[in-house]
């Protein structure tokens, strides 16, 4: 003798309720749980890390920005940041590298292109990988120690200042590696720029 289940039938209205009190939780209430929490434990880190300057937003110490004229040319009296392969440059809506492969023509001239003219404002000399090479995302705000105290003549000498003043400004913003050990010491440029404005 067999018996036969019968599945009681589902009404539409049901499903529509359960589905709308999942999308509630799943999206509004776990968005304002996480709000809050982020404003009450990381306030400036939910905000996105801004920097401000004179009372006024200069930018975030999470993305990078250009210090260059309206021509795309580098002020000498800035240090410069690591080149930028998003957007038109540390565009955070198109976040990305240029995908271009280590033997592609263009990465390579680029590459060249980016190596002579720092020699040409900053001299003869070795030039560290992140001066010529954008980051994988585009937006990265540090660059190498190496690279920062290369510009220090050349920006010194743009501002009249005193060579090992300035040279000392960029050893107080070097960052050490992320819990001591991960990665290379590292200089936010935009905070190391905020500080030399502060110099003079």
């Amino acid at each position: 003798m067999s018996t036969i289940l019968t599945r009681a039938p589902v009404r539409t209205w049901t499903v529509a309720i359960g589905l709308l009190v999942m999308t509630t939780v799943a999206t509004v209430l776990y968005t304002l749980v996480i709000t809050v929490i982020g404003q009450l434990v990381l306030p400036a880190q939910a905000d996105g890390t801004l920097v401000s300057s004179g009372g006024e937003v200069v930018g975030s110490a999470l993305i990078g920005q250009s210090f260059t004229d309206s021509d795309g040319a580098a002020l000498p009296q800035w240090f410069q940041s690591r080149p930028s392969a998003a957007g038109d440059g540390y565009d955070g809506g198109a976040s990305s590298g240029s995908n271009l492969g280590p033997n592609n023509p263009d990465l390579l001239k680029a590459v060249q292109d980016r190596k002579a003219a720092i020699i040409a404002s900053d001299g003869a000399g070795a030039v560290p990988a992140d001066a010529v090479t954008a980051s994988g995302s585009g937006l990265d705000p540090h660059i190498s120690e190496a690279y920062a105290l290369r510009q220090v003549d050349r920006v010194a000498e743009a501002r009249d200042l005193d060579a090992a003043a300035v040279r000392r400004l960029v050893e107080q913003q070097v960052q050490a590696p992320d819990l001591g050990y991960l990665g290379q010491p590292t200089v936010n440029v935009l905070q190391l720029n905020l500080a030399l404005e502060r110099l003079g």
